[in-house]
């Protein structure tokens, strides 16, 4: 018996096409919903208060970060400095060199998705076991883990940037329901 959910096409699917497919429509989903609360966040208050810049600036960051591996290469298109101490003002050690512009932080949101896209569509039977390995840390986790948990990270921060929208501003992002993003063939 088939899901209700199910479409047509997918009936001749091989079990790792349609992971990747269905992993790629939630993380690009989650992508997306993360580009939607930048767009809407108004011009205006892009630079004061600096929280809601932190979070978007955080969550990119991040989300390249776990998408590199091995994460000793990683290069983030947007400078930082890598505080000593944790700031009581900010989300985290990561300090943007300065306040990119929302046409910057959506360039590199657009570079993530693209390199998301490439990473998913590059897993195969013979690399779903490759680990992702910190070096002088405990962070060693299995790839597609790691993914899980970047799409469950951008959800998470573009959830909490929406309820500042609708907090701050009386708005948020329209289209929270259940999105659909219509595969590429990864075969």
């Amino acid at each position: 018996m088939q899901p209700v959910f199910s479409r047509n096409d997918d009936v001749n699917k091989t079990v790792p096409t349609l992971f990747k497919e269905s992993l790629w429509q939630q993380f690009g989903a989650s992508i997306d919903m993360l580009r939607n609360a930048i767009v809407m966040w108004p011009e205006e208050k892009w630079k004061q208060p600096r929280k809601f810049f932190d979070m978007a600036y955080h969550t990119l960051f991040f989300l390249d970060y776990y998408l590199t591996n091995p994460p000793d290469t990683f290069a983030p298109p947007l400078s930082y400095t890598l505080l000593k101490e944790f700031p009581e003002d900010r989300i985290d050690d990561i300090f943007p060199e300065r306040i990119f512009t929302k046409r910057e932080m959506l360039d590199f949101l657009d570079a993530c998705r693209r390199k998301c896209k490439l990473v998913i569509g590059n897993i195969t039977e013979e690399n779903v076991q490759i680990r992702w390995v910190e070096q002088d840390s405990p962070r060693n986790y299995l790839m597609i883990e790691l993914l899980m948990y970047n799409m469950r990270l951008v959800q998470h921060h573009a959830a909490q940037m929406n309820i500042m929208l609708r907090n701050d501003y009386s708005f948020a992002n329209q289209s929270l329901h259940f999105i659909i993003v219509v595969p590429e063939d990864f075969e």
